[in-house]
């Protein structure tokens, strides 16, 4: 029988070796701590490096007035819990992706309607465009404030057999983030889609509870699930984006310099990070070949039957979204 003393060994040997967060920014008495919590790798992931960057320049340059904490991998919350942690107050900053914000509104769906963007550089027309911006004020009535858009790429297909064609998809699960756009892919498929925490996908994949999942490169390649797949389909058939907010009330209740500086510098890294996210994305596509993984290249062909098997998933959003929205992200292509 352990002893009392005992336990309380136990116990300060787990909190020694527990792991710290990979942002342990030690703060002044007095500075404003400002908390950064997300769900990726802290290296290797737009938003997991962006995140970092954002620190760095933060405790640089506001030092003595604000100090910032990162928390990646879902260290303090994952992206289903932050939402109502914002508005507590218990973190400051979040970038969950935008499929977790249906709960407040059902405008962010348009980014998920598949093959919606030609590339990356008809995402930028538009979200920097006045629509674009409009959305970030979507959910102001319910105390959330969208700081900007951030950028992880086009989405690819993976599985645990081939997919050239629609029709490889029938009878197979996928995972898909909480959007009922992408449960409405998937039926078009033919697919069974089931929604998990990105956390839990690996050993999702790898025990066989979903055949596949569809993502970025950044993502399938930090976390590995190209290891547990057939290969992946270079589809690009939708945007993975997220969109970095604060709640209302902690940023109208900063100093107005502090605010002023402090969205100045956000601005800059955000602008800076997504300028860069087409790079990491490509690396990540190398590293994936590099270390074993198959990727497949659609023919033109192959590709049309694509995006025709998922034509009907729009009308489905269509009159939820805004036609206005829709026919300004179609301008934005060809327009980067």
């Amino acid at each position: 029988m352990r002893t009392f003393a005992t336990w309380l060994f136990l116990l300060a040997l787990v909190a020694v070796l527990r792991p710290a967060p990979a942002q342990a920014e030690v703060c002044q008495d007095g500075e404003l701590v400002i908390r950064f919590a997300h769900v990726v790798a802290a290296r290797g992931h737009p938003k997991g490096e962006m995140a970092t960057a954002l620190a760095a320049r933060v405790n640089a340059e506001m030092d003595g007035k604000a100090c910032m904490r990162v928390y990646p991998n879902s260290e303090l919350f994952d992206d289903n819990a932050v939402m109502e942690a914002l508005l507590m107050g218990e973190v400051q900053i979040a970038a969950p992706s935008l499929s977790k914000f249906e709960a407040y509104t059902l405008k962010y769906r348009l980014f998920d309607l598949p093959f919606l963007f030609e590339d990356m550089a008809a995402v930028n027309a538009f979200a920097y465009g006045s629509k674009g911006r409009e959305l970030l004020r979507a959910m102001e009535d319910v105390g959330f404030v969208g700081l900007g858009y951030l950028f992880n790429g086009l989405k690819q297909f993976s599985a645990t057999t081939p997919l050239l064609v629609p029709q490889d998809a029938q009878g197979l699960a996928f995972r898909v983030q909480p959007s009922a756009v992408a449960v409405a892919m998937i039926e078009a498929l033919g697919g069974t889609a089931r929604r998990l925490p990105f956390k839990d996908v690996f050993a999702a994949l790898e025990r066989g509870v979903v055949d596949g999942q569809e993502n970025t490169w950044s993502n399938i390649y930090t976390q590995r699930f190209f290891q547990v797949q057939n290969g992946v389909s270079e589809t690009n058939h939708q945007l993975l984006a997220y969109l970095a907010l604060t709640s209302k009330e902690w940023l109208d209740g900063l100093e107005p310099a502090v605010r002023i500086q402090f969205l100045s510098i956000f601005s800059e890294v955000l602008d800076s990070f997504n300028a860069r996210a087409e790079a990491i994305n490509a690396r990540s596509r190398q590293k994936i070949i590099e270390a074993g993984g198959t990727v497949r290249q659609l023919t033109p062909e192959e590709r049309r039957a694509w995006v025709e098997a998922m034509k009907p998933v729009w009308d489905q959003f269509r009159d939820r979204i805004g036609q206005d929205m829709i026919d300004a992200a179609l301008a934005a292509n060809g327009a980067g």
